[in-house]
């Protein structure tokens, strides 16, 4: 090949150099470079770990401000491959990242709007070493497993373990993937995720485990959000050219409509879905992307046709509900207040993070929502919570707090300092902390 020909083709856009075959972990990560060099303003690639084999894991993010959160934009986050053998995902989104810098370069409105309003984070492999083990067999399990054979969609800590009086592992003891993930979820406030697997055609959402206590509904374990997590696993199905129909893969299902509860499909320990929503406040979606684990490469221009619309829906509901800022009298954020919406009691109630932000994914509708924080009045508030997907940004709403006076004969109970808050590596002693000051706070004001 001669110079000016090897220059042209590595300063190609790299939204022109995707083709539809399987791309090895080498090849993704060479393609993820590219379209990080080839468009600085809306991509930053950066790693959250190492396999046990040692490889990165690889994340690009695209959006306006790629490289940091900005406030009042959501985190949203594709996750595939975390099985080594199922493989449609990571091809989709490689392409769906095609798509979108293809259309942002275009001019195209869908893709502005979207890449304007969202930040959006796309990891094509978390199990590389098990995807390198992996055969071309539609249904057995060779490269399911990480290095050390081990499932990573079972080695999450579980909150239902934890309720069961069952000790738990340290985070630390996990295997390399979950720690990178568990670490991932605590540099960023994602909103929304979904997690892309094979070997079946439905979404799936929390929970995926029980203790039999309330949660459990029938034969189904319900979350506090259970109407929000229908709703965004029929936002896929529906948007899909075939799931909707349930029972297309003929060993699986029928699922009515094409999603299911987790724990009705079958129960599952440790699982990534319940670690995002329990302990990250994270709403986490399951999606089954193809009867076959490895489809033939022949199908993907028609898998990525039957799913990209899908896809893309997906994304826009990170703008459901409710977003703002809980601030306090001076104008100052609040880190750490307990943001609730009655009638849904989460097992770690949702709090505000390091920006004083707070994220609630809500179906259109009238809400009770109460904040409480250490030294403040709780505040109580009930308002309408139109769509927002359509309109590309939730109902923004911030809180203001005051500081309760200070004398008192029954003050209300202050914990010694914000570091009392923090998260122990499975998140158990912040959701503790926040449900005996939310207890305490309410019995002292109302009673």
């Amino acid at each position: 090949m001669s110079q000016p020909s090897f220059l042209l083709l590595i300063l190609a856009p790299a939204a022109m150099m995707l083709d539809f075959r399987y791309h090895s972990n080498g090849e993704v990560a060479s393609y993820l470079l590219r379209v990080n060099a080839s468009n600085p303003n809306i991509a930053h690639l950066y790693s959250i770990g190492r396999s046990v084999a040692g490889q990165q894991l690889w994340v690009l993010a695209l959006g306006l401000s790629p490289r940091h959160h900005t406030v009042g934009i959501p985190e949203f986050k594709y996750v595939a491959n975390m099985h080594g053998n199922e493989v449609l995902g990571r091809e989709l989104l490689l392409q769906l990242v095609d798509d979108l810098v293809r259309g942002y370069r275009g001019n195209e409105t869908w893709s502005i709007q979207i890449l304007n309003s969202t930040r959006i984070h796309f990891l094509p492999t978390m199990n590389p070493d098990g995807f390198d083990q992996a055969d071309t067999n539609c249904h057995l399990s060779q490269g399911r497993f990480n290095r050390n054979g081990v499932d990573l969609n079972r080695n999450f800590p579980d909150a239902f373990a934890g309720l069961r009086g069952q000790a738990d592992v340290d985070a630390a003891s996990r295997e390399a993937e979950v720690q990178a993930v568990i670490g991932w979820l605590k540099t960023e406030t994602f909103v929304l995720s979904a997690n892309l697997h094979g070997g079946a055609l439905v979404a799936s959402y929390a929970y995926d485990n029980s203790n039999g206590g309330g949660e459990l509904v029938g034969q189904a374990s319900l979350t506090p959000d259970d109407d929000v997590f229908i709703h965004l696993a029929k936002v896929y199905s529906r948007n899909h050219a075939n799931m909707h129909q349930g029972g297309r893969c003929g060993d699986q299902g029928p699922f009515k409509e094409g999603i299911t509860n987790g724990y009705q499909w079958y129960p599952l320990t440790g699982g990534m879905q319940d670690y995002n929503y329990v302990w990250a406040q994270c709403l986490e979606v399951t999606l089954e992307v193809s009867c076959c684990k490895f489809p033939p490469a022949h199908q993907l221009p028609v898998l990525w046709t039957h799913n990209r619309k899908s896809l893309l829906a997906f994304v826009r509901q990170v703008h459901l509900g409710v977003k703002g800022r809980v601030l306090d009298e001076s104008g100052a954020t609040v880190q750490n207040a307990v943001v609730e919406v009655a009638g849904r009691r989460n097992v770690c109630p949702f709090r505000t993070d390091k920006h004083g932000e707070y994220y609630r994914l809500l179906l259109p509708g009238k809400y009770t929502f109460t904040v409480t924080h250490p030294g403040h009045e709780l505040l109580t508030e009930t308002f309408s919570v139109p769509y927002g997907p359509d309109r590309n940004t939730a109902l923004t709403r911030d809180f203001l707090l005051r500081r309760v006076a200070a004398a008192t004969d029954d003050p209300v109970p202050i914990l010694s300092s914000a570091s009392s808050w923090s998260s122990a590596p499975d998140g158990s002693s912040t959701c503790a902390l926040a449900a005996l000051w939310t207890a305490l706070a309410f019995e002292t004001l109302t009673g």
